[in-house]
């Protein structure tokens, strides 16, 4: 099955950040229905909350690679990416529809390089 990864830092999860959300219920819910890792900081925080879903390794041979949701302040959207992830996640199901308006693009690392 698949693995979901949620931050939770500086910005995701805070309420300071992302206000009227129940931030301790939304990881409660996803870890009761699925696999949860919580993170610290993902690096982007401007679109907390942040979550990853990593395909299953079954996903990942299929092709599968990690998709990033961003904003994810609905309480329904856990609904969503359960459903997602149930339906086998990345490289084997196709995401509700409704996630596309989730769907961002990893932070880059900026790596330096010793010469």
């Amino acid at each position: 099955m698949s693995r979901v990864t949620i931050c939770r830092d500086c910005c995701c999860g805070s309420v300071r950040k992302v206000p009227g959300l129940d931030h301790e219920e939304q990881v409660r819910r996803l870890s009761e229905l699925v696999e949860v890792r919580v993170s610290d900081c993902l690096d982007i925080c401007e679109q907390a909350n942040v979550i990853v879903v990593q395909p299953s390794p079954e996903g990942r041979r299929a092709g599968g690679r990690p998709v990033w949701l961003g904003l994810v302040n609905q309480a329904d959207a856990v609904d969503d990416i359960v459903a997602w992830v149930k339906a086998g996640g990345p490289g084997l199901a196709e995401p509700p529809a409704i996630l596309d308006l989730y769907l961002i693009s990893p932070p880059r690392r900026n790596e330096t390089r010793s010469a």
